[in-house]
């Protein structure tokens, strides 16, 4: 069984939505979760946020944020998370926005990425160097960290 199918098992068990909102990802989370045969009874819809102003109007990102941290931040990965959740009115969120690459800079490096989680309105987040690996890689590894995150988040519940 795949983490996405796992996770959307324990979600319908728990009788708890989710929801994504997803920057470098492009939409992959939603795509894994929705590949799964039943994710309808617990995945209604998912953002995709390439752009600042999609995070702005879509998961209501503060733009004093983007513009104190830059959308590579844990800030934004909280506010992403948190309008996400809202705006779907799910139970859970997960934000991913990061750097896949090429590219980069010294202070944000390409491979590094921050995610959000928000569980009822509790929101943690982290962040995960995985490296100038090539931007393929860097989605597979975002995806699976933030299934992970969700994998986690139901488990507590």
């Amino acid at each position: 069984m795949t983490l996405a199918a796992q996770v959307v098992d324990a979600a319908i068990a728990k009788g708890v939505t989710i929801t994504t909102a997803e920057s470098c990802t492009g939409g992959l989370v939603s795509a894994a979760l929705t590949d799964i045969a039943g994710s309808s009874a617990v995945f209604e819809r998912g953002f995709v946020t390439y752009s600042n102003a999609a995070k702005v109007a879509m998961v209501r990102v503060n733009p004093a944020t983007l513009d104190a941290f830059g959308a590579v931040s844990e800030q934004v990965a909280e506010q992403m998370a948190r309008g996400a959740r809202q705006s779907a009115s799910a139970d859970i969120a997960v934000s991913i926005t990061g750097i896949a690459g090429p590219g980069g800079s010294d202070h944000k490096p390409e491979g590094r990425v921050c995610f959000g989680l928000d569980v009822g309105g509790d929101v943690q987040t982290v962040t995960h160097e995985f490296g100038a690996l090539g931007r393929a890689q860097v989605r597979i590894r975002s995806v699976q960290t933030a299934l992970t995150l969700l994998q986690g988040a139901l488990e507590s519940l």
